[in-house]
C-alpha cells in the first residue's frame, strides 16, 4: 500500500463525486431487503451486494489485468475482495463468481508463487502480501475448489507467504517484529505496525491448526507476545497502529482500527482451538472481544462504525473497507471459540440490518455507503470498500448454516508445500532466524492490509495507507 490523503476520492472525476454528493440523503429507494430470520433473504441480499461489488472490478475486461482493481484502489484490496468472495461461496454455495476469483488469485501469484509480483514492488508491504495469503488460506479451509493440478495450490500459496515473512522478522530494532514495508526504498520501511504482525500471527495460527505443524504455532505465540511487549497491544487488549524503528518503537501511534482487532481475534480463537481450549488463549480471546466493543455504537445500539474516521468524516479509500474484515473475522472466530457467539451475533445482526438500509444509493438505488449508523440515509459514498463491508456483515449471518473450516485431517484437499516461497524479497538483519525455522519443518510469514496514520491532530485530516 502507498500513502494517500484521507480525502482521496474513490471516483475518477470531480463530476462523478459531485453527482454522488447531490444524491446523498435521497430517499428514492427502500434499500436492500433483508430478513435475518430467513436464510434465503440473507443470500439474496448478499448476492445483490456481491454483484454490485464486482461492478467496480475491471480485471476480467479485455485488455485489463486479472486480479487488479482500477484506480484509486491499490493491489492489496483486490486480494481482500477475493477473500470475501471466497467467503461468499462458502456461505451461499453460489459459484457464479468462482472462475473470476480463481483467475485473479492465480494471475497475481508472481514468479515464486508467493504473491510477490514484480510490478507491485513500489506498493507492496507485508500487509498487502498478507491479504492475498489469507485469501488463499480461506480457500483451503473452506474447501473452495482447488486450482488445476498444474497451478499453485491454495495451502502452498499461504505457506509461501508465511515463509517469506518469517525471513523478514527483524530483531535489530524493537526486539523483533515485522516492518510494515518489504523494500527499503518504500516510505514506511522504518515502521512496524499491528496489522502486518497481526496477519503474520493470524496466518501462523491457522497454518498450525490446518497442518498440525507446531512450528507455525510457536511463531504465532512469539508474534503475539512481541506485539504485547512492544505495547502495540495494551493491557486491556486494545491494538494500536504502529511505531517507528528509528525510535525503537517508543512512539506508539495510538489510533485504533477495526481490522487490527479482527485479525488478532481470529488468530487467538484459532490458537484457543489448537491448544484444546487453554485458559491463556481463552483469556486473550475474551480480552480482544471485550476491547472490540469500542467499535460498536450505542445509538443505534450494536452497529459497527470506524471510530477513528467516521465521526470526523475523514475516512479514505482504504478505511472504507476495514469494517468488512472485522465483520468476517468476528464470525469466523465463532467456529473456533464458540463461547463468543452470544456477544458477537447481536453486533453482527444489528450491523447487517443497518448496512442493508445504507445500501440505498447510486444510480441503481442499492449501492452501499459506509455509515451504517445513518440507517437508510445514504452517506453519498460508494465503492469497493463499502460493498465489501455490507457483503461481509450480511453474509456473516449465515455462520450457523456452514460447516467448521477443515484441516488436512478433517477433509481438507488443498496440497501444501512447507518449503514454498521465494525467500522474502529482501535480506533481514538476522537471516539465521528463518533458517532455524526451516530446520524445524516449516518456514513462516504472512501479513494483512496496513493503515499508518502519519499525522493526526484533532480537527485535521488523517493521512492513511492506500
Amino acid at each position: 500500500m502507498r500513502l494517500t490523503s484521507s480525502d482521496g476520492r474513490p471516483y475518477s472525476s470531480w463530476l462523478s463525486t459531485t453527482a454522488l454528493s447531490l444524491l446523498a440523503g435521497s430517499t428514492l429507494t427502500t434499500a436492500i431487503s433483508l430478513d435475518l430470520q430467513d436464510p434465503n433473504s440473507i443470500k439474496t441480499a448478499a448476492s445483490t451486494c456481491a454483484h454490485n461489488l464486482l461492478t467496480f472490478y475491471t480485471g476480467n475486461n479485455t485488455g485489463d489485468v486479472p486480479g487488479n482493481l482500477p484506480q484509486p484502489y491499490y493491489w492489496w484490496e483486490a486480494g481482500a475482495m477475493f477473500g470475501i468472495l471466497i467467503d461468499y461461496y462458502y456461505y451461499t454455495n453460489d459459484s457464479q463468481y468462482n472462475d473470476l476469483v480463481t483467475q485473479g488469485m492465480l494471475w497475481q501469484v508472481g514468479p515464486d508463487n508467493d504473491y510477490m509480483t514484480p510490478n507491485q514492488t513500489k506498493t507492496e508491504g507485508n500487509d498487502d502480501q498478507g491479504f492475498w495469503g489469507m485469501a488463499a488460506m480461506s480457500a483451503a479451509e473452506q474447501k473452495y475448489p482447488d486450482p488445476p493440478s498444474d497451478k499453485p495450490q491454495w495451502l502452498a500459496l499461504a505457506q509461501a507467504v508465511f515463509n517469506d515473512q518469517a525471513s523478514r522478522w527483524d530483531n535489530q530494532y524493537c526486539n523483533g517484529g515485522l516492518r510494515w514495508q518489504i523494500f527499503t526504498f518504500n516510505t514506511g520501511y522504518d515502521y512496524k505496525n499491528s496489522i502486518s504482525n497481526g496477519c503474520f500471527f493470524n496466518l501462523g495460527a491457522r497454518l498450525a491448526l490446518y497442518t498440525g505443524n507446531d512450528t507455525y504455532a510457536q511463531w504465532a505465540e512469539k508474534t503475539f507476545n512481541w506485539t504485547q511487549a512492544v505495547s502495540l497491544m495494551d493491557q486491556n487488549y486494545h491494538f494500536y497502529d504502529g511505531a517507528h524503528t528509528t525510535l525503537n518503537c517508543s512512539d506508539i501511534n495510538r489510533v485504533q482500527w477495526t481490522y487490527n482487532a479482527g485479525v488478532f481475534l481470529l488468530g487467538a480463537s484459532v490458537m484457543y482451538n489448537y491448544t484444546n481450549g487453554s485458559a491463556l488463549w481463552q483469556e486473550r480471546v475474551l480480552g480482544i472481544l471485550n476491547a472490540s466493543s469500542i467499535f460498536f455504537a450505542t445509538n443505534p445500539p450494536n452497529v459497527m462504525y470506524e471510530v477513528a474516521c467516521e465521526p470526523p468524516n475523514t475516512c479514505d479509500t482504504d478505511n472504507y473497507s476495514f469494517k468488512a474484515y472485522l465483520s468476517r473475522w468476528l464470525v469466523a472466530s465463532i467456529k473456533y471459540a464458540p463461547f463468543i457467539q452470544t456477544t458477537v451475533m447481536p453486533w453482527i445482526q444489528a450491523s447487517a440490518t443497518a448496512a442493508a438500509l445504507q445500501c440505498s444509493g447510486g444510480t441503481n438505488g442499492q449501492m452501499c455507503g459506509m455509515k451504517w449508523t445513518a440507517g437508510s440515509t445514504w452517506d453519498g459514498t460508494q465503492g469497493v470498500g463499502q460493498q465489501m463491508g455490507a457483503l461481509s456483515v450480511i453474509q456473516a449471518n449465515l455462520i450457523d448454516q456452514v460447516s467448521v473450516p477443515v484441516t488436512n485431517k478433517t477433509g481438507g484437499t488443498s496440497q501444501g508445500n512447507a518449503a514454498a516461497g521465494g525467500g522474502g524479497g529482501v535480506s533481514t538483519s538476522n537471516p539465521a532466524l528463518s533458517q532455524d525455522v526451516i530446520t524445524q519443518g516449516s518456514k513462516a510469514g504472512a501479513g494483512i492490509l496496513t493503515c499508518l496514520v502519519l499525522l493526526s491532530v484533532i480537527g485535521c485530516s488523517w493521512w492513511m495507507i492506500a
